[in-house]
């Protein structure tokens, strides 16, 4: 629907073009190159008008807010229009429905840029950049209507930085600022120095409410399904029967945990404190998500605006460009190295460094969250056995998997092909040797399920016994059998499937036809065993065995990061970031 602002950037834009049509045929160009080169400059303008001053950069608030500043700058939310691996599977996903759909995903994850009408085709390094920092602090605080819709799009309102801002603060803090702009210097006009600030807050309850989550972290797609269904879980959950909000568990001093807030001021101004003693909610919003972008571009980093995302993209930074060791290589000639021309500069490459040196670091506490976050919503029991194992007998035991959440399932988030948690159980004999092991990961880092193309090629065993709680698709092939799938189409038919609506509404099915999902996630507060066999021939002597077990959990497997097309530098970093959770080893005594 046009809103006004979109007219008035319709009228500016139609000025624009006309002053560099104009120009443009008096310095002798062609009608044709006139009108080319006119509508690029009037896009130009266009940009440079509205989109950082309509839209505020997340950098502009850093100047009172920098604590929360850079909670968010490595937040899921803050990567949320960066993630490489949304991108090849929102292109993969918009090739597969010959471009069909839109701005379905971005309108959740670059919402300033589709609200700037931004190309759905636009790379990165073309993009505003408020449109890059993905779910900016205005694509929450610039909302001032309550929505109850899934499926993101939702207006965000346009103005200066000196407009309101929607909390669930009361904006006394603000108030006691704007008494004293001197003292605090700040400015609320273009007219004054200082610090700029937003002049009014207005109380917005569904901030604070989990209403206003949904939107963008409940998501239907084709034919019914649904692809997100984190408000669905959280709905039916002991955590909503109880009251307890999404922001309580992913904004609260402890991560996963409703256990209050910290206290802290909000704001900064001129070195004070403002409402010190208010309830300080983190925006680093814990969740079980990582990113594998280049640490130049990702976390979001002011001083890494020195150079383009494009130039970052040329940057090495695991060759070790601009570290002391490299760099003392490069001057004594031991190795040589050909630098593109923008990191020909030694300076320029110290600079840098100590630009991913601090990203690092950032992405360290990023890790130690999501660590928190994963460890304090599940735990891992056992092993449980009846009999003691014994020479030459098969040895039979079990461990309990437990969801502490009361809030979603576990693993919760997208359904299909990620996330993934599984169990991985090994077995050492009394000489060190690893004899038997469940969970096992082939070349690829893939677990060896009928995904694994090392299974499909037979250079590993299929792993029978895998405990994996990965919720995957069923579809129905042409042979009229269902097969797992990653994505809710049904390839076999045909190279470009045609969907219909099923003539049978979903919810006498509940589900589509020929499409359902195998849910394997865990209920909140729920628990499930994982039964294991270790064959007698391998228990060959007695003796002390060590029975190691541990929780996995990745973001993407690797099979379906190189159906969207990734890169082996992207699955160099998603696999980095595997995490290993309640990790431990006990002895048994086998007679």
């Amino acid at each position: 629907m046009a809103t006004e602002y979109q007219s008035h950037i319709s009228i500016w834009r139609g000025r624009l073009v006309a002053v560099a049509l104009g120009a443009a045929v008096v310095f002798g160009f062609g009608a044709a190159q006139a009108q080319d080169k006119g509508q690029a400059l009037g896009d130009q303008a266009h940009t440079e008008l509205f989109n950082d001053e309509q839209f505020p950069s997340a950098s502009k608030c850093a100047a009172c807010h920098e604590d929360i500043y850079q909670e968010w700058a490595s937040s899921n939310h803050a990567y949320a229009s960066i993630s490489p691996m949304f991108h090849k599977f929102e292109q993969a996903i918009t090739n597969l429905t010959q471009g069909t759909i839109g701005t379905f995903c971005v309108r959740c994850h670059q919402s300033v840029g589709t609200t700037l009408g931004e190309s759905r085709a636009a790379p990165l390094w073309e993009r505003s950049q408020v449109s890059r920092e993905g779910i900016t602090c205005i694509t929450c605080h610039r909302v001032k209507t309550t929505y109850y819709k899934p499926n993101g799009e939702r207006r965000i309102e346009p103005g200066k930085i000196y407009e309101s801002v929607y909390t669930n603060s009361d904006g006394e803090g603000l108030k006691k600022v704007l008494e004293d702009k001197s003292f605090y210097r700040v400015a609320t006009s273009d007219e004054e120095r200082g610090a700029k600030i937003h002049t009014n807050v207005v109380k917005f309850s569904q901030i604070s409410e989990p209403e206003f989550c949904a939107s963008c972290h409940q998501v239907a797609v084709n034919l019914g399904i649904k692809l997100e269904v984190v408000w669905d879980q959280y709905r039916d959950s002991p955590a909503h029967a109880e009251g307890i909000s999404c922001q309580e568990c992913h904004m609260g001093k402890v991560p996963g945990k409703a256990e209050g807030y910290a206290k802290g001021p909000a704001a900064v101004v001129n070195g004070e404190a403002i409402n010190p003693d208010r309830d300080r909610h983190n925006h680093a919003f814990y969740g079980p998500g990582y990113p594998i972008a280049h640490p130049g571009i990702f976390p979001h980093n002011p001083s890494a605006e020195n150079w383009t995302m494009e130039e970052w993209l040329q940057f090495d930074w695991r060759a070790g460009w601009g570290t002391e060791e490299f760099e003392e290589k490069v001057y004594n000639e031991e190795i040589e190295v050909d630098f593109p021309e923008v990191w020909s500069s030694e300076d320029d490459r110290f600079e840098a460094r100590e630009i991913i040196e601090e990203n690092l670091e950032g992405l360290e506490y990023k890790k130690e969250l999501r660590r928190a976050v994963m460890e304090n919503g599940s735990h891992l029991d056992g092993p449980f056995f009846d009999d003691g194992p014994r020479v030459g007998q098969d040895f039979d035991f079990k461990y309990n998997v437990q969801n502490t959440n009361n809030g979603h399932n576990l693993p919760s988030g997208s359904l299909g092909a990620q996330p993934e948690i599984w169990l991985n159980v090994a077995l050492t004999d009394p000489d060190g040797n690893r004899i038997w092991e469940s969970g096992y990961v082939d070349s690829d880092g893939d677990m060896a399920d009928l995904h694994s193309i090392d299974v499909q090629e037979g250079r590993i065993a299929h792993d029978r016994q895998l405990f994996n709680l990965q919720t995957k698709f069923l579809t129905t092939n042409v042979k009229g059998t269902d097969r797992e799938m990653f994505l809710p189409v049904n390839f076999d038919i045909d190279q470009r499937p045609f969907l219909r609506q099923p003539n049978t509404p979903t919810t006498v099915l509940n589900h589509p036809g020929f499409i359902r999902m195998e849910a394997r996630s865990i209920p909140p507060l729920g628990d499930r065993d994982a039964n294991y066999t270790v064959p007698g021939e391998l228990l060959t002597k007695p003796g002390t065995y060590k029975l190691s077990a541990r929780m996995r959990s990745r973001a993407e497997p690797i099979y379906f990061m190189r159906f969207v097309g990734a890169t082996k530098e992207m699955e160099q970093a998603m696999n980095q970031w595997m995490l290993d959770m309640h990790p431990y080893t006990v002895e048994i005594e086998v007679q």
